[in-house]
């Protein structure tokens, strides 16, 4: 009853549109269901993305490309391959912008590792090691421990995956959701294959590949 009556202007659908990339006649009906709410339009269209990606994430990307993103004044060089289905699909405007937020991304977060899945056994330890004897420095509880343990990996994994660090261009969502949108519109599962940054005066580079068999979507 509500949805029906409610008047949706092109300018609204345009709005929409702009700010996630959604196909006008998703946007006209995810803005219908939000009755003319743009906030809750821009939800419905992130969860719908997700949900495809998720269908999707069983595909193979064989095609894609590689970009590269050099920071003001060439102090930071990043080199990263994101992969799609098609050469279709990788010769699209809306591929070649995500490709190169995420090269730009990397440049200004510096994640170590591109899912939670490709973070080390070792790194993993040593991180949960240096946690646990912080927590317990505190003098709680073992089973405390554990808890606060447990939040701080969380917190871990947001800070040196990829795909769970929130976009600099947009805090609100994190990469694999922005990378589940682009899914979403284009209509194949995209993935990021490897990338490597350098960065003037460090001893070493970060270089992350993705595991064999499981680069996805998440």
């Amino acid at each position: 009853m509500g949805t029906t009556s409610v008047n949706i202007s092109a300018s609204q659908v345009k709005e929409l549109r702009e700010k996630t990339g959604a196909p006008m006649m998703d946007c006209k009906q995810a803005l219908t269901e939000a009755k003319g709410d743009l906030e809750q339009a821009v939800v419905l269209l992130r969860k719908r993305g997700v949900s495809v990606a998720a269908k999707k994430a069983a595909r193979v990307t064989s095609e894609g490309s590689v970009a590269s993103y050099i920071h003001a004044g060439g102090k930071i060089g990043v080199l990263v391959e994101v992969n799609c289905e098609s050469d279709f699909v990788a010769r699209t405007e809306d591929f070649k912008e995500l490709v190169h937020d995420i090269a730009m991304h990397i440049a200004a977060s510096d994640p170590k590792f591109i899912r939670k899945e490709d973070v080390t056994p070792e790194a993993y330890e040593r991180e949960k090691d240096i946690y646990r004897s912080q927590a317990a420095a505190t003098g709680k509880p073992p089973q405390v421990v554990e808890k606060i343990v447990e939040g701080k990996m969380g917190k871990f994994y947001e800070e040196v995956c990829l795909y769970e660090q929130p976009f600099i261009k947009d805090q609100t969502i994190s990469i694999s959701q922005l990378i589940a949108s682009k899914i979403g519109k284009l209509g194949e599962n995209i993935a990021v294959r490897r990338f490597a940054r350098f960065k003037v005066g460090d001893a070493g580079e970060t270089i992350a590949i993705s595991k064999p068999g499981e680069s996805k979507s998440e």
